[in-house]
């Protein structure tokens, strides 16, 4: 009879129905009637249940106490007059009602006298039943369900009490401190951090007292937490018992995971002065250490990405990245201490140390199926995560620097261990290619996971922009030596920030659609990053042009580049033909400065010198190539309506614009004569609508005529199609401002635009 109760009862509290009867009635039917166990030694001894499968067998009554009635014989005799309900089914009911009433009790849509009835229940529970005691028992089940569902009913009554009554569970809380001490002989400890874990949630997810009820449920838990994380986190980790993910030791560090990104989330969102939400700041290098060390390689991915996570302050999936960071100064304290860290023990040897090659996750597992990727394929999850961390590691050590010495050395090093180590994981992959360009890895890196590949980029971009800083607060006037030495430092370091734009729409086929999407959208700071490129773009134009026409060469698969001369700049020169062709095979070389001389690496490429006499073939083969990049991404939203939509959204306009117009013979001449044909060591020179350029003494040609170029379209194609991007972009969004269909108020990055805009008019009119 009970257990159609039971089952009456699971049926009336979502539909709403009143429980008429006395609250004791319904106490008595949840009760699970499981007695607390005697006291425990620290390996868990005298605290065996019987397995609750329902086959009738029973533990002798030394090994399970002797009196005390089990649960697999509690939920037997609630299912005698139900033959066919399982004992099993019925204790698992009795652990559902009870998270199912507290979380009623707390819902305001529920009506009040219902919510004061289930609060009473519970009360009685808690008061009279001690089912805080029973679910602790339970928590040692070898049925793996049952001991989850216990965790969860009494994280839900902690969390009640701590809510209604302000109040922290003391038989909780004891049990956690001893579970916690005890490690790692107790056997309890992922059961104890999963409770505390789900109830820290909870709390964290309720917006009328989240900071009040954390310090109450994290202050008495404080001291006993340090302990316990400087214990387990300085463990001897390449024991048999971290390889497989099923075993208590890999629980424990599962466990350990998940509870710190909680930690982690209440220490971005709350300031309290706890030392165990630091945890994860200040002993990053232990956790770095775990990462390094033979645990299994879930164990390893679960807290790279938890570095992750931590390094964007974004703990939580709707948590904005960087939400209180820079707000927060001893959050920034922290921030720089795992920085630091991370520079520091993250070198080339920890970051090979980690196998990810061969680690693809599919669906439903990890093995390959039959004709899918190549084996040895690499986690490209991973790999985002491990170099996210680093460069914003790298980041928060430049932008907290304060002279140039002081960063110089550690952005030269960082940024060559990454270059080496994802040129080792992709050489591999059967999609790779040669690389012609350092700052070209970025796109090809995070180019699948569009929020990681603007962070990376943005903060690229705040190192850049912070040495530039640097040197106007000093008041220094560079040398042009030395404005070459930084140029070409970028370049090798993979960090210009024109040449990461450029490589980008190149690899969304300069489509302005995909750059208002991600503007629209919330899920990146694209925002951000193109608010300061573009305000980096109207102060930097001439270097801008410079790399636009590196970009036109790179396509002619040219080896050697002349320099680039702005017309208010006659006396600049640039790096010379033979330092280029010096420096393109040139490797990047860890803890080697990559700027000790002019000859460092600004352009790379994998090509011989046999290779050059297919350049003319190659050059004939790069305007059906431009065609077909530019027709392989369609818009991703259509933001043109029947009623006032302009040509260039069409996407068979943008092809007019640079792949069909007519040439006249004029325009055929002039793309002929810019050296269409090898002409060995006769001199040539290429003029340019934008900014001349010279070439001399060159051993190979380049032809530019892979765009149909007529009198009003300027000879660099890159300048070209990235400016008409950017065009199309500001036209794209006046459209949505006018319809009042922009998420926010656009007129700033309007104002920009238009700025860039007039700056590639002024200098190129057309």
């Amino acid at each position: 009879m009970k257990s159609t109760l039971l089952q009456q009862m699971y049926k009336d509290i979502p539909e709403g129905v009143p429980l008429v009867k006395e609250s004791h009635h319904y106490t008595s039917l949840l009760n699970l009637g499981v007695e607390h166990p005697p006291a425990r030694d620290g390996s868990g001894n005298g605290m065996h249940l019987p397995s609750t499968d329902g086959d009738g067998t029973h533990q002798d009554p030394k090994m399970s106490g002797a009196g005390i009635p089990t649960a697999d014989e509690v939920s037997k005799s609630f299912a005698k007059t139900n033959p066919s309900f399982c004992p099993r089914e019925v204790m698992l009911l009795q652990l559902t009602l009870i998270k199912m009433m507290v979380a009623k009790a707390e819902s305001q849509e529920v009506d009040f006298n219902m919510r004061q009835k289930y609060c009473e229940i519970i009360v009685l529970l808690l008061k009279e039943a001690k089912i805080d005691s029973q679910l602790i028992h339970l928590l040692g089940s070898p049925d793996q369900l049952v001991s989850h569902m216990a965790s969860k009913s009494l994280a839900s009554l902690v969390y009640f009490q701590l809510k209604e009554e302000n109040t922290l569970n003391v038989t909780w809380l004891t049990f956690s401190l001893r579970t916690l001490s005890g490690f790692p002989v107790d056997t309890q400890v992922a059961q104890c951090l999963w409770t505390l874990t789900a109830v820290l949630k909870d709390l964290l997810k309720d917006q009328a007292l989240p900071k009040a009820g954390t310090e109450t449920l994290l202050a008495p838990l404080d001291a006993g937490l340090e302990e316990f994380f400087n214990s387990i986190l300085v463990h001897h980790f390449d024991s048999r018992l971290y390889t497989s993910p099923y075993s208590e030791a890999a629980n424990n560090l599962i466990g350990l995971a998940d509870l710190l990104e909680a930690l982690l989330t209440s220490r971005t969102e709350l300031d309290l002065p706890l030392r165990c939400q630091r945890v994860l700041f200040l002993e990053v290098s232990h956790v770095l250490n775990l990462i390094s060390s033979s645990v299994h390689y879930v164990i390893k991915k679960l807290f790279i990405m938890l570095l992750k996570k931590c390094i964007l302050s974004k703990s939580r999936e709707d948590a904005r990245s960087g939400l209180l960071s820079l707000q927060n100064p001893s959050l920034c304290e922290d921030m720089l201490a795992l920085s630091n860290a991370v520079l520091q023990v993250a070198n080339l040897a920890w970051l090979d140390a980690i196998p990810l090659s061969g680690r693809i996750s599919y669906f439903g597992g990890s093995e390959a199926p039959p004709g899918g990727d190549t084996p040895g394929a690499c986690d490209q999850t991973v790999l985002r995560a491990l170099s996210l961390v680093v460069l914003k590691a790298l980041e928060f050590k430049c932008l907290s620097s304060v002279t140039e010495a002081e960063i110089k050395g550690v952005f030269q090093s960082s940024m060559s261990r990454l270059l080496i180590f994802w040129k080792s994981q992709l050489k591999s992959s059967p999609q790779s290619r040669p690389v012609v360009h350092h700052c070209e890895w970025l796109s090809l890196i995070f180019i699948e996971q569009d929020d990681d590949l603007w962070e990376a980029a943005k903060a690229l971009l705040l190192i850049y922009l912070k040495f530039d800083r640097l040197w106007h607060d000093a008041d220094v006037n560079l040398s042009q030596k030395e404005k070459e030495t930084w140029d070409v430092l970028t370049h090798a370091s993979g960090c210009n920030p024109h040449c990461i734009f450029l490589f980008f729409l190149e690899k969304i086929a300069f489509d302005s659609s995909v750059l208002l999407d991600f503007l629209i959208s919330s899920e990146t700071c694209f925002l951000e990053y193109l608010v300061r490129y573009l305000k980096l773009l109207g102060k930097d134009w001439h270097r801008f042009v410079d790399v636009c026409n590196y970009f036109d060469t790179k396509h002619a698969t040219i080896r050697s580049l002349a320099p680039v001369k702005p017309p208010h700049q006659e006396k600049q020169s640039c790096v010379t033909d033979e330092g280029l062709q010096n420096v393109c095979e040139q490797e990047p070389q860890s803890g080697v400065s990559l700027a000790s001389s002019q000859n460092c690496l600004l352009l790379t490429t994998d090509q011989g010198d046999n290779e050059v006499a297919e350049s003319n073939q190659s050059n004939s083969l790069i305007c059906a190539d431009s065609t077909a990049l530019l027709g392989s991404l369609q818009s991703l939203v259509n933001y043109d309506s029947s009623d006032d939509s302009e040509l260039e959204s069409d996407g068979k306009e943008h092809l007019v614009n640079t792949e069909k117009v007519p040439l006249n013979n004029e325009s055929e001449k002039r793309i002929m004569e810019s050296g269409c044909s090898y002409k060995g060591d006769e001199q040539n020179t290429l003029k340019s609508k934008v900014l001349p350029l010279e070439q001399k003494g060159s051993n190979t040609s380049f032809c530019r005529a892979c765009m149909a170029s007529s009198d009003n379209v300027p000879l660099s194609i890159m300048l070209y199609r990235s400016t008409k991007c950017l065009e199309e972009l500001r036209k794209a969004i006046s459209r949505l401002q006018r319809r009042d269909l922009f998420p926010y108020n656009p007129s700033a990055l309007l104002k920009l635009l238009n700025h860039i805009e007039k700056i590639g008019k002024n200098v190129n009119p057309q």
